[in-house]
């Protein structure tokens, strides 16, 4: 189903919406596109460029949530439910992640899926590139393919319209007076400017050097004595910024708190840079070096992912490259780790490499 929709039917459609769902707009804030909340009347918002300085998962995969029995179902989660608007691909890659760990695999999360479950997600194309961006080596394209409800094409005349499941089909016949046939013309406009963006991603990716998923296959196992890792942790501040940032990463602990003589039982975001993320009671480590924990995010994402998934855990959104303040390139990472690894130095002949 394919329609056509202006830039001032669309606000229309956000403030109907707005009456049953808590909607999220893409806004510019001088560093690049973040959501924020809906404003009915107010035309702040921007369904072009690149994805957006947070990641989607911030929206299901809270920072900080409480999740001890009382607190779910409490009059406070008694709100209309989310529409996040302008999502990316890069981003809607994320939740084959976060969907596989925290609602197809038994147990399903209840705090995650109360949320996933009755969100509409309404994406659009990629207008724009970053610097950082490497979508297209991790084999997504730069517009919706999967996981969305209706996606948005920005063209000249407005916005080519297509939904993406029976939710999103039927919320475009509900509003099916805001909508109109899309012609030929609209259609060869949108996959002119896809094709377009496509090829810009590519080229940048290949400028960089950044490997294919295909070139990818096995490079992590096969490196996993190798110097890079302790080479690359070098100027690691062990900040948790690339986790944080990151689509796909989903690693939490729970800790218990008290105030005011009553308790409660946290879940937060954790990160596989922190010294203490793999320490088990008694303080025994087994990743008590830094290169280790670097390692460990390279083969969660290229070796554990494809080999249980199937799929890389990795969107190419660039964001960890954006935040690192050590300058740490996931992509000359990738780039290293599919060189000929008979040429480096094994990890053991590193100064920090023993033991």
């Amino acid at each position: 189903m394919h329609r056509i929709i202006s830039r001032t039917s669309l606000a229309k459609l956000f403030e109907q919406l707005d009456k049953t769902y808590r909607v999220y707009v893409p806004t510019g804030n001088g560093g690049g596109l973040s959501h924020a909340v809906f404003r009915p009347h107010v035309v702040d918002w921007d369904m072009g460029g690149a994805r957006t300085v947070d990641p989607l998962k911030a929206f299901f995969f809270q920072s900080r949530v409480v999740v001890d029995a009382e607190s779910f179902g409490s009059p406070s989660d008694d709100l209309r439910p989310l529409c996040i608007v302008g999502v990316k691909a890069c981003d809607l890659k994320g939740f084959a992640v976060q969907d596989r760990v925290f609602a197809d695999t038994p147990p399903a999360d209840p705090f995650y899926t109360h949320v996933r479950d009755s969100a509409l997600i309404i994406a659009s194309d990629c207008t724009a590139a970053l610097e950082t961006c490497f979508c297209t080596a991790m084999g997504i394209h730069p517009f919706p393919e999967q996981n969305h409800d209706l996606s948005l094409s920005p063209i000249a005349d407005g916005f080519v319209a297509e939904a993406g499941s029976e939710r999103g089909r039927a919320m475009m016949e509900k509003h099916g007076d805001l909508f109109d046939e899309a012609p030929g013309a609209a259609l060869a406009e949108r996959d002119r400017l896809r094709d377009e963006m496509t090829a810009k991603i590519r080229a940048s990716a290949a400028e960089f050097g950044v490997p294919s998923e295909a070139e990818l296959e096995g490079a992590v196992a096969r490196n996993t004595e190798s110097a890079v890792w302790a080479e690359e942790a070098e100027n690691c501040v062990e900040c948790g910024a690339c986790n944080t940032v990151c689509p796909t990463c989903h690693c939490f602990f729970l800790c218990d708190q008290e105030q005011n003589g009553a308790s409660s039982r946290l879940r937060l975001w954790d990160s596989c840079l922190y010294r203490d993320f793999a320490r088990v009671a008694g303080g025994g480590n087994p990743r008590d070096r830094l290169w280790m924990r670097l390692r460990n995010r390279f083969e969660k994402k290229f070796d554990y992912f494809p080999r249980v998934a199937g799929f890389n855990a990795c969107t190419g959104c660039g964001r960890c490259i954006a935040a690192c303040p050590a300058r740490i390139d996931i992509r000359r990472v990738l780039k290293r780790l599919t060189e000929d690894a008979s040429e480096r130095e094994p990890l053991s002949a590193y100064p920090d490499g023993s033991a």
